[in-house]
């Protein structure tokens, strides 16, 4: 730290209590100056001869024993007291902790060169400009002082050039850095050892500037444009951390600190990570900052949306809200990053959004997947909050293209889960929201998961089964499903494409058919003995498999089904053995298959199913 020193007489100033302080000499003092409590008994002719304020006032006061009232000097008595013994000569050391303050207060005192050369305004000017505006942490302390002695500080330009100062040394080439600074951060991954500067040395120290300071660095920064936007975004989210929750505490002074960071961020799309502008979010919605900046945050976030993870945004709901997260607000984040994608490089669109259910736009590259995956996670979390409105799931979920998701195992999962935690829902809304998945999506785990699931529509698990058999059982004699039992699609996922006037009879109707059609094309094609023998293990109690078979994993799944659905609908041809595997009585003859599935399309009731048999 630099330092000045001046005069060379010894101090006398002594102090009696703590309310009179006087100068131990022989003379007798002539004057008496108070400041607040405080009262100065002191000699006329080594002030007068340097203030002329204190001229001013003197010769104005008709008081026998001079006395004048300065309770007003900025810096107050101790900046007052170092005035005094520069008038007297005594040693005074300036330094970046008080100079400022004398500085004022020799403003105020009008110290300047017109009454007496080499005042105290000339020389601590000196200090100031060969001195302290050449040191970095000498300039932040002064900064740090200027607060405290406003307007006067601000009057006398010493702020600006204190701001002038840091923001130049900020913006200089880290290669060109002579001056110690605190950095205390992880060093670049790619860091060789060999000592170097790093480009944001300068970020930890300018995290003590109160938040109206602060500002103004970064903004004399911006405007100097020799700083990359990466350290200026990194400066901010540092300076934001470093002041502590955003959430507790003064939530006046926390708003404006969100506020104006936000202001504060570059233009540019990356100059900060989604993670912290996530944070930046939370907190607005928390502090309920205004409409304006929250829409803000909410287009930045969506520019860089496949840089977040589910938990980011698990945003809590507004207190007036029943669900426990804001699921609209992501449903906004979404919706700008399927916007983001028109007209943009790189990507193709097909489509256009209408109101809150797009016709999600087809786009190149992997970023679409990200989102995608991160939908369906953040999709699975929520879904465990039983006020969460079907609605809204559904429309986040359908706010990504179906071909941004090349496995639906994801979606298969948050579907799951919240049929899991809202048991109430009636038939046709699981069927609805089932409608989301595309079966031909769903890994062989996921299938094998789906197809003992006993919150699943029993027209999504016979979709499931058919498109696993057609994978298991793709060799070239294998004979395709006639169309009239083919699954049926609803703009590629699970549904079907009949009147809203169909019956619900016709619907399980179609339905069992499906089921035990599907279960004749397993046991019943000619010339695959390898099917029929791994369905007569099975009929004959052994439970397992015969090994090697291409349709094996299909057929364990209709066995699955089968002794599941049957316990499910509470049947009687449900039946297992005292170890627990599913029995089956298979009839090989297809006169008799036939027979059985036209009773399946006659039977009125699920409840009702049969069996093969």
């Amino acid at each position: 730290m630099k330092f000045m020193k001046l005069g060379s007489k010894p101090d006398s100033f002594q102090s009696e209590g703590n309310d009179i302080r006087f100068v131990g000499s022989e003379l007798a003092t002539d004057i008496v100056v108070n400041i607040g409590d405080v009262r100065f008994y002191l000699h006329k002719f080594p002030l007068l001869s340097k203030s002329t304020r204190l001229q001013k006032l003197v010769s104005s006061t008709i008081e026998e024993d001079e006395e004048i009232d300065i309770s007003d000097i900025p810096g107050g008595l101790s900046a007052f007291e170092i005035c005094a013994k520069f008038c007297y000569g005594m040693t005074v050391t300036l330094n970046a902790y008080n100079v400022i303050s004398a500085r004022c207060a020799a403003e105020y005192l009008e110290m300047h060169e017109s009454i007496e050369k080499g005042n105290l305004i000339y020389k601590i000017d000196v200090f100031l400009n060969t001195s302290i505006f050449r040191s970095w942490k000498d300039s932040i302390i002064i900064l740090h002082t200027t607060k405290s002695l406003l307007p006067w500080s601000e009057d006398l330009k010493i702020v600006a050039r204190c701001i002038d100062s840091i923001a130049s040394k900020a913006s200089i080439e880290p290669s060109k850095v002579e001056w110690s600074y605190t950095y205390n951060r992880k060093k670049d991954p790619h860091w060789n050892g060999v000592p170097t500067v790093p480009k944001d040395w300068w970020v930890e120290d300018l995290c003590e500037l109160d938040i109206d300071f602060y500002k103004r660095v970064i903004v004399s920064i911006k405007n100097q444009a020799r700083t990359s936007v990466g350290v200026i975004g990194e400066a901010l989210r540092a300076y934001t951390l470093r002041r502590g929750s955003l959430e507790k505490g003064d939530v006046a002074k926390n708003r404006l600190l969100v506020e104006t960071i936000v202001e504060l961020l570059p233009v540019e799309r990356g100059c900060v990570r989604c993670g912290f502008l996530l944070t930046l979010l939370r907190a607005a919605c928390v502090l309920e900052c205004s409409e304006a900046m929250k829409r803000e945050l909410v287009k930045r976030v969506g520019q860089q949306l496949e840089e977040a993870c589910a938990s980011d945004l698990l945003i809590p709901a507004p207190a007036e809200d029943d669900t426990m997260y804001d699921v609209d607000l992501v449903l906004n984040i979404v919706e700008e990053f399927v916007m983001r994608g028109r007209g943009s490089e790189g990507y193709v669109l097909e489509g256009e959004i209408i109101g809150r259910s797009p016709v999600a736009p087809v786009m190149s590259g992997t970023l679409q997947v990200k989102v995608a995956k991160l939908v369906d996670g953040y999709l699975a979390e929520v879904s465990k909050d039983p006020n969460l409105p079907l609605s809204k799931f559904i429309d986040l979920a359908e706010m990504v293209s179906g071909a941004s998701r090349p496995t639906h195992d994801g979606l298969y999962r948050a579907i799951d889960m919240y049929l899991k935690g809202h048991p109430g829902l009636s038939k046709s809304e699981r069927k609805r929201i089932c409608t989301l998945m595309d079966c031909r999506k769903l890994s062989m785990d996921a299938c094998t998961h789906a197809v003992q699931n006993e919150r699943l529509p029993l027209r999504v698990v016979v979709q499931i089964l058919f498109f696993e058999q057609a994978r298991a059982s793709a060799s070239p004699s294998h004979n395709p499903l006639p169309d009239s039992l083919a699954p049926r699609e609803n703009n590629g996922s699970l549904g079907s494409s009949r009147s809203a006037t169909t019956t619900t009879n016709a619907e399980e109707d179609w339905d069992e058919g499906l089921l035990n059609a599907a279960s004749m094309r397993l046991v019943g094609r000619k010339g695959s003995e390898r099917s029929i023998g791994s369905v007569s293990s099975v009929e004959k109690g052994h439970g397992k498999e015969a090994k090697g078979g291409g349709g094996g994993v299909s057929k364990k799944m209709f066995s699955r089904l089968w002794s599941g659905k049957g316990s499910r609908a509470g049947g009687e041809n449900s039946s297992s053995d005292t170890s627990g595997s599913p029995r089956y009585s298979v009839n090989h003859g297809n006169h008799h298959n036939h027979h059985h599935l036209e009773e399946a399309k006659s039977t009125p009731s699920r409840n009702n199913r049969h069996s093969v048999s």
